[in-house]
């Protein structure tokens, strides 16, 4: 015997093909499980379209920070003989710091090298009339007295805009060692990150020693733009192994977050925030070195003991004159001046005014090698 189960059917039954309509609570059930799906969606692709702004926000300032401490740097192109027939030596060592290396030329002073023109000389002695051009005479003894080169930023040893080969040729000229070098973020062979001067005083330092390894009694720094800057920490630095004797400062530029942002807005019209600390935040990430240590208020505000020559263009955009002429004022060393350059631009002032630059540096290091002989005799 067999049982057939028969479903419980409404009276009358079902029409054919159709079924039994919803309940309204059902209906309610499903129209808020697909609203909140929607509404997940929604969130969903709002979050994800939020976090490639914030993504697209940090690369973009990743990569400004970026090329700040990674800088373009063209390659060498020629070398002292070359250039010049200046004798050199390659030479490398350690940075005073160890962490980086330092590469450069050292360009002896040669007996025989002649004199600087004595139309030049003259003319420059006259401007005081308190030495004499005979001060500036190649001597047939090996020099003990030395340039150190202290290039700007985006540049190396070369420079060629300033033009450091003439330079160096002129002070070899006047009997002066000369010696060019990288700072790590231009090196061709250890390249390092660009602190701000941080690393880049230790490696300048290294660079006296050198100097003064090789004999010499007196060491000048010659620093253009960030360069310069670079030689004021360094003089906050010294001791008696890497001291600086004077300094030429040529288009004096500090790196604080106020000079690094007036220079980012020259390519890109960021705003101060949030631009400004990302960027500050990723050079620490990247070099090491919180931007906001570098010593700039304390270059600002010291008088240095030794002499020092600042030279600065009114028409310099990239280095405000302002800072320039506030470090000069307070100098109280009796050989310690400025020249401000009506209508000069950034390290443009060799290039513009040639003959006046050179007299004037010429009789600064005329004075600074008089009193170190002065000094020297009593």
């Amino acid at each position: 015997m067999s049982t057939v189960i028969t479903p419980l059917l409404p009276a009358g039954g079902f029409a054919p093909g159709v079924l039994p309509s919803p309940s309204p609570a059902s209906q309610s059930a499903d129209r808020a499980t697909i609203n909140s799906r929607r509404k997940h969606i929604a969130v969903a692709i709002l979050s994800a379209f939020i976090a490639m702004i914030l993504f697209a926000v940090l690369a973009f300032h990743g990569y400004v920070a970026w090329i700040i401490a990674h800088p373009y740097v063209a390659p060498l192109t020629s070398n002292p003989k070359i250039a010049k027939n200046l004798d050199y030596t390659d030479v490398s060592f350690p940075s005073k710091s160890g962490h980086t290396n330092v590469h450069g030329w050292y360009i002896p002073a040669t007996a025989g090298s002649s004199e600087l023109p004595r139309t030049l000389a003259t003319a420059a002695f006259k401007t005081s009339g308190s030495a004499s051009p005979t001060t500036l005479a190649a001597a047939a003894a090996p020099s003990n007295r030395t340039i150190v080169f202290s290039h700007g930023y985006g540049a190396n040893r070369e420079e060629t805009w300033v033009p450091m080969y003439d330079l160096a040729n002129l002070l070899h000229r006047l009997h002066y060692n000369v010696f060019m070098f990288d700072y790590g973020y231009a090196s061709s062979t250890d390249r390092s990150p660009a602190t701000g001067g941080i690393e880049e005083s230790k490696q300048l330092l290294a660079a006296v020693q050198y100097a003064r390894s090789q004999g010499a009694d007196q060491v000048v720094v010659w620093g253009f733009s960030m360069g310069a800057g670079t030689a004021l920490q360094a003089a906050l630095q010294t001791d008696s192994t890497d001291r600086i004797d004077a300094l030429l400062l040529d288009s004096l530029f500090l790196t604080s977050p106020e000079s690094l942002y007036g220079n980012v807005r020259q390519y890109l019209d960021l705003p101060r925030y949030p631009s400004m600390p990302l960027i500050e935040g990723m050079l620490h990430f990247f070099t090491g070195t919180d931007f906001n240590k570098i010593p700039t208020e304390q270059v600002i505000s010291t008088a240095y003991n030794i002499p020092m020559y600042i030279m600065h263009g009114t028409d310099d955009v990239k280095a405000p004159l302002a800072t320039a002429e506030k470090i000069a004022s307070l100098q109280s060393n009796l050989l310690s001046r400025e020249w401000i350059v009506k209508g000069g631009k950034h390290e443009m002032l060799f290039q513009t005014r040639s003959k006046e630059y050179i007299q004037r540096a010429a009789l600064f290091l005329s004075q600074v090698d008089a009193a170190r002989k002065t000094t020297s005799t009593t």
